[in-house]
């Protein structure tokens, strides 16, 4: 594939992943991720163990994307800080058990996660309603809080997420506004962003991956990871302007048939 077209591609997958982001406070990873799977694979880099690169490049790129648009929503107002200081030890702990996970599996295995884990994603953006029926008084804390935010941070470190549609879910469901759960959502993929990327960064140089694009650095690959980080932090603002103006249940729902295609397709290449 001619490099021009190949940065275009990655610089396009960056634009949407940086508007989800903002838009959602999640989403824009589960655009990463097979985007990377298709446009290496077709320009030739598809061997076997590309999705931990795909992952590990995902998990680098929310640094910038989540940073901007977490920058975006603090200044409007709607990213709780105490929120992300009271979860951080849990998240940090399941973001490392999280790359310890993904380290000890093959690259069969783990594209089966990932397939299962968008699959159980789009549940939430096809539904979003069924969630709101449930409703609590207050933020999860103590025990409930110390193993939701270390599920949090390993389910999202092995899809290559953020951790933002649970969240936001527990956050609107504890009766926050929604604007706010998806800015503090932003706020929180910049610390499982930096934790499961320097964590993929430091496992993949002790592992080959056959077919690996130029580039590549232990499980990130640095050209892609520049060409998505500069789109997405270029459109991450414009997303979470978005976000305080729009009805985005619609969007949400388009996006989570979007989610379950892709998990379709992922089980579909794994046992073919």
């Amino acid at each position: 594939m001619d490099i021009a077209l190949l940065t275009l591609m990655l610089m396009g997958t960056g634009a949407i992943a940086g508007l989800c982001s903002g838009l959602f406070g999640v989403g824009g990873r589960f655009i990463v991720v097979p985007a990377l799977l298709f446009v290496l694979d077709t320009a030739g880099y598809g061997g076997e163990g590309i999705i931990f690169i795909a992952i590990g490049t995902s998990l680098a790129t929310i640094i910038l994307a989540s940073s901007r648009s977490a920058l975006s929503h603090w200044r409007l107002g709607s990213l709780d800080m105490q929120f992300v200081r009271n979860w951080l030890p849990w998240l940090t702990t399941g973001t490392l058990i999280g790359v310890v996970a993904a380290a000890s599996v093959s690259s069969t295995q783990l594209q089966l996660i990932f397939a299962l884990g968008v699959g159980a994603y789009s549940v939430f953006f096809l539904f979003p309603r069924a969630f709101s029926r449930f409703e609590f008084e207050h933020l999860p804390v103590g025990m409930t809080r110390a193993v939701l935010g270390t599920s949090v941070g390993g389910v999202s470190a092995l899809l290559g997420i953020g951790g933002g549609t649970p969240i936001v879910i527990t956050m609107t469901l504890c009766g926050r506004p929604m604007v706010q759960a998806v800015g503090t959502a932003a706020g929180v993929g910049v610390v499982i962003g930096m934790l499961g990327a320097v964590g993929f960064l430091i496992v993949g140089l002790s592992k080959v991956v056959v077919g690996a694009p130029p580039g590549s650095i232990g499980f990130i690959n640095v050209p892609a990871l520049i060409a998505i980080s500069a789109m997405s932090v270029m459109t991450a603002p414009f997303g979470a302007r978005l976000a305080h103006d729009l009805r985005s249940d619609s969007l949400k729902r388009y996006f989570g048939l979007y989610l379950l295609v892709v998990a379709i397709i992922i089980l579909q290449q794994t046992y073919t």
